[in-house]
């Protein structure tokens, strides 16, 4: 069994640039990474200045490089279960040991169930203003009516166009959210969508539940966000009201070995701000093991 002072489990922004911040201490230090990340079908990463529009790809290609020249290592494989005894064991039967685990795992979007809108997930159809709204400005952009937050996305996408229709579908808004809406120039359209009408694997517009197309050239929906916590749960780490594992400020989890950072324990966290929780985190465990004379 390979012995490690941290793993890293998910090799994404956080995980990576807390193994680079480890290995740069000298730590013996190991990333795990399943190669799925969930950024994956973006063009480019953006808000993150001097890497702004780099493929995500490129991007973790970077990491991985940087982290193993400081003597870091990345695994590829996937978890299939971490012990209490702080083992990690993989899919493939390897077993790795571990002084200090941080887990970075990220989430996973659950798109809404409308033809489609998985099709063209990260094409024409996009999640966040501030990370897809510049590439779309000027454009027909619709907003989607799939989370009570999708009344305040169409409220923001009004700075990136002049044509923004937000589709109540499932959500409509209150009075005050159309008072809203109205002031800031957005057209509401009432009632159902049907599926999203498309033209060689293109937009074409959004289509109502009576036949009506309406043309448009980008729609904005709003996912579930749901983390892929299940390391952490079987571990019996804490989660506080809002469902989510609880961290401190350093990303330190309620079991005194096992830190958390990214998307896993912040939904919002954008791949800069995930970045700087796993350096944040990674401080915190080297600290920590300091303290403890490991």
């Amino acid at each position: 069994m390979s012995d490690y002072d941290v793993i890293i489990i998910g090799g994404g922004p956080a995980g990576l640039n807390a193994a680079q911040v480890l290995a740069r201490a000298r730590r013996r230090v190991a990333v795990i990474d399943g190669g799925n990340p969930r950024n994956a079908p973006a063009e480019g990463v953006h808000g993150f200045v001097s890497r702004d529009g780099t493929p995500p790809g490129e991007l973790l290609a970077i990491g991985r490089s940087e982290v193993e020249g400081y003597g870091g290592e990345v695994l590829d494989g996937v978890v299939r279960a971490v012990r209490h005894d702080r083992t990690v064991e993989l899919a493939d039967g390897r077993l790795l040991g571990a002084k200090r685990l941080l887990v970075t795992t990220g989430l996973t979007d659950e798109l809404p169930d409308l033809p489609g809108v998985r099709d063209l997930w990260a094409i024409d159809v996009h999640h966040c203003p501030y990370c897809h709204g510049w590439e779309v400005r000027d454009q027909r952009i619709g907003v989607l009516g799939t989370s009570p937050n999708s009344a305040h996305q169409a409220e923001l996408l009004r700075e990136w166009s002049d044509d923004v229709v937000f589709f109540s579908h499932e959500n409509p808004p209150d009075a005050d959210a159309l008072a809203r809406l109205s002031a800031r120039g957005v057209k509401v359209i009432t009632g159902a969508v049907s599926r999203l009408s498309t033209e060689e694997h293109r937009l074409r517009g959004v289509e109502l539940a009576d036949g009506t197309v309406v043309e448009r050239d980008t729609v904005f929906v709003a996912p579930k966000f749901v983390p892929k916590d299940r390391i952490l749960v079987n571990l019996g780490c804490a989660h506080g009201k809002d469902g989510l594992v609880e961290v401190d400020s350093f990303g330190r989890t309620s079991v005194s070995w096992v830190w958390a950072a990214g998307n896993v324990v912040d939904l919002r966290a954008q791949v800069i701000t995930a970045a700087g929780d796993g350096a944040r985190a990674a401080i915190g465990i080297h600290a920590d093991l300091v303290g403890a004379g490991e």
